[in-house]
């Protein structure tokens, strides 16, 4: 680094196989206009369900064209509704355990998993760190960095539950995928990005993307935001 530079400090978003690819796109476009560095890490199951939901087939060899289609798709499937600047994201293999967040060394501000399936959940709070999403976020947390876990899965088993239980204990913070209503919601894009909001709240990033509560009932069903 040169003298003066300053050293980038990405997030760490991971994407796991869990329905909700709208979620993930929702945190990685408010994280991109809130002017903070990204590191992507996309899980093999997430691509599945990523090509279910939306058609794109996503791609290392071709992540940025992809991953800029991605991000142009509202929560109902509508083609270039959003727009995003992808120049300061980087893009790591899921399979690649030698990438930088696999290593406590590497600068970051912490990682948002969004969503987090439930094999995601147990594989973090078991440590086998299988792929560079679980290894990330193990690292995230050796390193008491803030780690974000979306958890979307319902209902939710005993087992899941103590592993949730396990990594509250361990300082992540766990934040079911719940949307709320009282922001006056009238399409989906609102559902997901009232969901979008509260994990970049949690990470302490600011943003716009819902009404937020200011203690007078009736006040969503005027449409303020």
């Amino acid at each position: 680094m040169e003298p003066g530079e300053t050293q980038r400090r990405p997030w760490v978003v991971g994407v796991s196989g869990a329905s909700g690819t709208p979620y993930a796109a929702a945190v990685l476009r408010g994280l991109l206009a809130a002017g903070e560095s990204v590191d992507l890490v996309v899980s093999r199951a997430s691509r599945l369900t990523l090509l279910d939901e939306t058609g794109i087939a996503f791609r290392d060899a071709h992540w940025r064209e992809d991953l800029a289609e991605w991000l142009a798709r509202g929560a109902d499937g509508k083609p270039g509704t959003f727009r995003a600047d992808l120049s300061d994201v980087r893009h790591w293999a899921a399979g690649d355990l030698a990438a930088g967040p696999s290593s406590g060394s590497y600068p970051v501000k912490g990682m948002l998993i969004v969503p987090a399936s439930t094999a995601c959940v147990a594989g973090v709070a078991l440590g086998l760190s299988k792929d560079l999403l679980q290894r990330a976020a193990s690292v995230t947390l050796k390193e008491r960095r803030p780690l974000v876990v979306a958890v979307r899965e319902t209902p939710l088993g005993g087992q899941t539950l103590r592993q949730l239980v396990a990594l509250d204990e361990a300082g992540a913070v766990v934040l079911p995928a719940s949307p709320a209503f009282y922001a006056g919601a009238t399409h989906i894009q609102d559902l997901v990005d009232f969901v979008a909001g509260r994990v970049l709240d949690a990470a302490g990033v600011p943003h716009r993307l819902y009404r937020r509560w200011e203690g007078e009932l009736g006040g969503g069903s005027r449409g303020d935001r």
